[in-house]
């Protein structure tokens, strides 16, 4: 045994098991009196945030909910659902956040999959929810959500949410219930304990449950706090949805920098731009297609903060047209990615010190990259998924991006062969085909499903939205594979056009022609409304059935 071991133990003096929970106690402990929650006329402060979630989780587990059990929520972008992301862990129970567009089906074989002993859900998804319940093979508990900034609904719970926190003050009031309200609130004994369980979207069959631990959450929270410069005097904006990756950790990172959440129900661009000049605003969150949403809303509409706004975006490249949009109208721009296997950011692109100097063009196509490892993150690379070797870091040899570090999932739940498949080599395996520059920086050119190969040759349909984007009519864009006699596949381009302009296919497949090796440019263009998941992400895989018959 080496002397620097030996007679050295973990102990309760040197060792606390990590988790993002100890961010809102920290915070309640600091900054009690400074706000830490605004939705509409509702305000709480840190100390209101931390008793609302003991009263949240003290009523759980008073129901029977323990360690290790499953409890689901439906919510919107609400205080509710901040709470539920302290209160649930608060327990050792593992939380559960539905994406609030999943059909009846889908969310009946989440319940079951995940085996939810409770279930919050917003009024406004009482239909769904109602159907989903009714299908059930085994009992649980439903609690309503009733918030006065949604649409209503059907009440289909035995209790609301705020009768449950009733139910809680009365237990932490109650000096007789303190031995096991401590007992209840000290369950979390291991930091690699889940946290939560995130379903990804699959496009075909059923969707797989990846399980998040407190470590990994505490991590990244602290990750994206760093990365976004978010601090205690910050006043971030949910235009993310807060069940997608547990809204990328923000839920805990802005907690940990102690600043303040702005709650907001649905993506609309008249009201968060009303809210950014209410509040104003300094961070948000969203995919490039929300970017494109408030960069191309009426010049009227498009209110500003007294600073400019960090926006971080994620999921696909956003179109360097994008980025320079949003900049004119007093955005910055930090381009993150990640999946719901790494919960949500796992690179970022760090601007490097000569890059305001180079073209307006040159330079947003330098930030559109998906760039370098998160402090938090181990290790991220362009390797060949046969030989498990980086691949050269000449920015053109074309490898699968891999990840590995202390943020990456626990694995798939119930599906041994799933996580065994993603961990192969001892790498999480993302499906992304990407390149690395002289400069390490990561750069992907498409997902593998999605790469075109058209008479051997290697189409990038990024490379080819990028053209499109650079019409001035075109808002939105999407290139997938159309099946070819002669070359195998060709690129097929759907496009929507931006309200008062007009545009021909003929046109733009000059334009692209004008930009990229002809055999790139799209040979047949559909014009028409993208179809998109509730995270904004295009389906792709509708388009290429689409495409078979253009």
């Amino acid at each position: 045994m080496s002397q620097f071991n030996e007679q050295m133990s973990p102990q309760s003096a040197n060792y606390e098991p990590l988790t993002p929970v100890s961010f809102l106690r920290r915070a309640a402990a600091v900054r009690p009196d400074h706000l830490a929650i605004v939705h509409g006329s509702r305000r709480y402060s840190y100390a209101q945030f931390w008793q609302r979630s003991q009263a949240l989780g003290a009523a759980l587990a008073k129901r029977g909910v323990q360690a290790g059990d499953c409890v689901a929520i439906m919510g919107a972008n609400t205080p509710e659902m901040l709470e539920a992301h302290n209160g649930v862990p608060l327990i050792g129970a593992v939380l559960n956040s539905l994406n609030i567009r999943l059909d009846a089906d889908t969310i009946t074989f989440i319940l079951e999959h995940g085996n939810a002993k409770v279930l919050l859900t917003d009024t406004q998804f009482a239909p769904t929810v109602k159907a989903a319940v009714a299908k059930l093979k085994t009992p649980i508990t439903v609690i309503d959500i009733n918030d006065a900034m949604g649409p209503g609904g059907e009440l289909i719970g035995e209790t609301t949410y705020e009768q449950l926190l009733a139910e809680g003050d009365a237990l932490l009031a109650d000096e007789s219930q303190a031995e096991w309200i401590h007992s209840a609130f000290s369950a979390v004994t291991d930091e690699w304990q889940a946290i939560s369980l995130l379903y990804t979207s699959g496009t075909t069959g059923n969707p797989k449950g990846c399980v998040y631990h407190h470590r990994g959450a505490y991590l990244n929270a602290i990750g994206n706090m760093t990365t976004m410069g978010v601090h205690q005097d910050s006043r971030y904006l949910w235009t993310l949805p807060m069940f997608h990756c547990d809204g990328w950790t923000f839920t805990w990172g802005v907690t940990a920098a102690m600043g303040t959440h702005v709650c907001l129900r649905q993506v609309d661009p008249v009201e968060i731009f009303s809210l950014i000049e209410e509040h104003d605003v300094t961070h948000m969150c969203g995919a490039p297609i929300v970017l494109n949403l408030l960069a191309n809303a009426p010049a009227d509409v498009q209110k500003r903060a007294s600073n400019p706004i960090e926006i971080a975006t994620g999921g696909a490249a956003p179109p360097s047209a994008v980025i320079e949009a949003m900049e004119a109208i007093g955005f910055n721009v930090t381009h993150l990615y990640g999946l719901t296997e790494t919960y949500g950011p796992a690179t970022v692109c760090v601007p490097q010190a000569d890059w305001p100097t180079l073209p307006l063009e040159e330079r947003s196509a330098r930030m559109a990259r998906q760039g370098v490892p998160y402090v938090t993150l181990d290790g991220a690379c362009v390797m060949n998924a046969d030989t498990m070797q980086p691949v050269p870091q000449d920015g053109n040899t074309l490898g699968e991006l891999m990840i590995r570090g202390n943020t990456v999932m626990k694995g798939y739940l119930k599906n041994t062969d799933a996580t065994t498949e993603a961990f192969s080599g001892g790498w999480f395996h993302t499906g992304d085909l990407g390149v690395q520059h002289p400069d390490g920086y990561i750069e992907i050119k498409d997902r593998a499903k999605d790469i075109i190969i058209s008479g051997g040759e290697n189409i990038s349909t990024l490379e080819v939205e990028e053209a499109l984007y650079r019409h001035p009519a075109i808002l939105e864009a999407a290139v997938v594979a159309k099946p070819d006699e002669k070359w195998g596949e060709t690129p097929c381009a759907f496009v929507d056009v931006k309200p008062g302009q007009e545009v021909n296919a003929e046109e733009l497949i000059a334009h692209c022609r004008s930009a990229l090796a002809n055999y790139k440019a799209p040979k047949h263009v559909v014009f028409g409304e993208l179809p998109k998941t509730s995270t904004g992400k295009i389906q792709k895989f509708l388009l290429r059935e689409q495409a078979k018959e253009v």
